[in-house]
């Protein structure tokens, strides 16, 4: 007894250190990723409010359950009772689970409102599903464009994650709302990145858009979330969120190598508006 209860603390310690790296899954971990954007702080509330809620309903019925198998099986209770409805039992077991329902619609439709809210964008990323990997465009800043191809195991860098690491890393700012639109060239795919609280299915012909806000620089890691194929297992999601200024001298470097001309800043026109 003295060991199991040792290893479940040592399970739970190593659930906890994992929790507390973001930007990908941990060997071990119990739990969805830690939250690196408002919008994944929301859905983890939201997850875990629904956890506490399911808990007590299934609690519940098992006791339900239990009095019933105890009270009115055949030895204890020989002569059933003629009872064919009861008013006040149908009553409630049909308006508790209504009321149920209306008090976990409340925060979930402000859940989906906040997943679909890019009102206040200040750049756009545009992603594009190819098979079998991914394509970025940035609008914003003249026309960077690239594609991310996944490493393969010879390729891949001590530190670099297996299966998730790719040649070229989508760079965002931190602390920046950002609209990405999602489409793309071939079949179904669907972007996600979990530590975001995200994902967005591209397919050919639509453009869907999803909200980023990454709050601390680092590396997330996300895959395609679509059975899109063959190689569907092998187009992953890699996302440095840097600080605005190291974003910049970035942005700088891209449009150099390049051949991309900034726009200029008509600085007359800003000052009279």
């Amino acid at each position: 007894m003295k060991r199991f209860i040792l290893m479940m603390m040592g399970l739970f310690a190593m659930t906890g250190q994992a929790m507390a790296e973001k930007g990908m899954a941990e060997p071990w971990q119990l739990n969805l990723q830690e939250p690196a954007s408002p919008l994944a702080q929301s859905v983890t509330d939201f997850h875990d409010i629904l956890l506490v809620v399911i808990t007590l309903i299934t609690l519940f019925v098992l006791g339900l359950l239990i009095w019933v198998m105890v009270k009115f099986n055949e030895k204890s209770n020989p002569v059933p009772t003629k009872t064919s409805h009861n008013t006040l039992i149908e009553v409630v077991w049909t308006v508790v689970p209504v009321l149920i329902l209306v008090i976990v619609a409340i925060p979930s439709f402000q859940l989906l409102y906040q997943s679909d809210d890019v009102a206040d964008a200040e750049m756009t990323l545009k992603v594009t599903g190819y098979q079998w990997y991914w394509g970025y465009e940035y609008p914003d800043q003249g026309g960077i464009a690239f594609e991310a191809y996944m490493k393969a195991d010879d390729e891949l860098l001590p530190g670099e994650p297996r299966l998730l690491t790719t040649d070229t890393a989508v760079v965002i700012p931190v602390k920046t709302n950002i609209q990405v639109l999602v489409t793309s060239a071939d079949v179904g795919h669907s972007w996600a990145l979990p530590a975001n609280g995200h994902k967005t299915d591209a397919w050919p012909g639509r453009t869907n858009h999803l909200p980023l806000y990454i709050d601390e620089p680092g590396m997330y890691y996300g895959q395609c979330s679509e059975l899109c194929g063959r190689n569907h297992g092998f187009m992953p999601i890699m996302v440095k969120a840097v600080p605005k200024e190291e974003f910049d001298a970035w942005v700088a470097t891209q449009q150099a190598a390049m051949g991309i001309t900034p726009p200029k800043v008509d600085v007359a026109q800003i000052s009279g508006n």
